[in-house]
């Protein structure tokens, strides 16, 4: 079956999931993956720390469609095997901070000129440049300086911490992959590779203009606060209700007729008055639209929540219960979409993975393997690189692989 990235390598050489995770993102569509793993009699070797059969390890679906490459990149002898694997490959993505990749031969200077066609992808807190360059963080710190934060939650509480999924995968990772298929694209017109430079803080910063009331801020408008607007939950048309059984609902009729169409479907007529505004999305909401909201909660505890989504089917509202974990993973429209598939491991019996959420039609992607043992495909990609079976058995001796 033909991939859409069938014939193009990619090297990862990576310590963090969101890197790993944009390198699946190619394999899933086709790209052949070599992931660089520490080895494990090396100092630093963080799969030291977990056994093969650790459930940390075995999860880590961020890695299938991989191979693994063991070099202990602090040895010159290893330096010069990544550097031959660059000369044939298309894309290396990197996930250190700035510096580091210099140290161990495999930074972009030094690999464009042995390969001038290497698409080479950086991920880094604050990119290759600037006053934070070399400043440590964590998703919650890039949300925090970019000003995310400060926007999430009501006024009067502390801003809640939202899962990493913010700052390193809707910023680092997919901007990650949108960067390397452009630059990809671009070489395919030039002839020529370039350095892809994806910052976690840019990126968490750029998706702030995706909020209304900030796009407006941005051209003069009013500054948003924390609370002060349509997200802070005190709106009775975009929030989430607690039910009769102590499970919770999310209504988010935002539009006008869809909360005309809410409030029919609970027989409170009376409430289609607090409809969405323009000015909500910088306004904190007032004592009427407060009582508006306390009014349908009162309403939405007098039925379970599994009663009030089978009463909601053909109302045409935006409601949507709030699932467990477990529950999602049953979802019914997730599975019929492919989104709950097995794991392809015998030590994971019963163990699911999320699928492949880019669907194409004609080149659909495809999960040809489960993650690798670190290491396990070293032998044959040195095979290939013209190492003969001396020479690979001397490199393991010393700890280079």
């Amino acid at each position: 079956m033909v991939m859409p990235l069938d014939g193009v390598r990619v090297i990862e050489l990576n310590r963090v999931a969101p890197g790993s995770y944009c390198t699946m993102m190619l394999g899933d569509m086709g790209a052949e993956v070599i992931r660089i793993e520490t080895p494990s009699q090396s100092a630093g070797a963080k799969h030291n720390e977990a056994k093969d059969d650790d459930i940390w390890v075995l999860s880590d679906y961020n890695n299938r469609n991989k191979k693994s490459l063991a070099l202990n990149l602090k040895d010159p002898r290893a330096q010069e095997i990544l550097q031959a694997l660059a000369a044939e490959s298309d894309v290396l993505v990197e996930g250190f901070r700035p510096g580091v990749t210099k140290r161990l031969g495999a930074d972009y200077e030094t690999l464009s000129k042995i390969n001038p066609r290497l698409v080479y992808c950086s991920l880094s807190g604050f990119g290759q440049s600037g006053p934070y360059r070399d400043k440590a963080a964590h998703d919650m710190n890039y949300l925090a300086i970019a000003g995310v934060l400060n926007q999430i939650g009501q006024a009067d509480a502390a801003p809640p911490i939202p899962l990493n999924i913010i700052g390193d995968y809707a910023g680092a990772t997919m901007h990650g992959v949108i960067g390397v298929l452009l630059a990809l694209l671009a070489r395919d017109k030039t002839g020529q590779g370039q350095h892809v430079d994806v910052s976690y803080f840019d990126a968490s910063f750029a998706l702030l203009g995706a909020v209304p009331g900030i796009r407006n801020f941005f051209v003069g408008g009013p500054e948003p606060s924390r609370g002060n607007n349509v997200f802070s939950a005190d709106y009775a048309y975009y929030t989430i209700y607690q039910t009769a059984d102590d499970k919770w609902l999310s209504v988010g009729c935002m539009e006008p007729w869809l909360w005309e169409n809410f409030c029919e479907a609970i027989q409170r007529p009376d409430l289609k008055v607090h409809r969405m505004q323009t000015d909500d999305f910088q306004s904190a909401a007032n004592a009427s639209q407060r009582a508006a909201r306390d009014e349908v909660a009162a309403v939405m505890r007098t039925r379970t929540r599994d009663e009030w989504v089978e009463h909601f089917k053909t109302a045409d509202v935006c409601v949507g219960e709030v699932n467990s974990l477990a529950e999602a993973v049953d979802d019914e429209h997730l599975r019929a979409r492919n989104m709950i598939v097995p794991v392809d491991d015998p030590r994971l019996v019963g163990g699911v993975q999320p699928g492949i959420p880019i669907r194409l039609s004609e080149t659909p992607g495809q999960i040809r393997s489960c993650p690798p043992v670190p290491g396990a495909d070293s032998e044959a990609i040195l095979r290939k690189l013209g190492r003969s079976e001396s020479e690979i058995a001397e490199l393991r001796a010393n700890g280079v692989i």
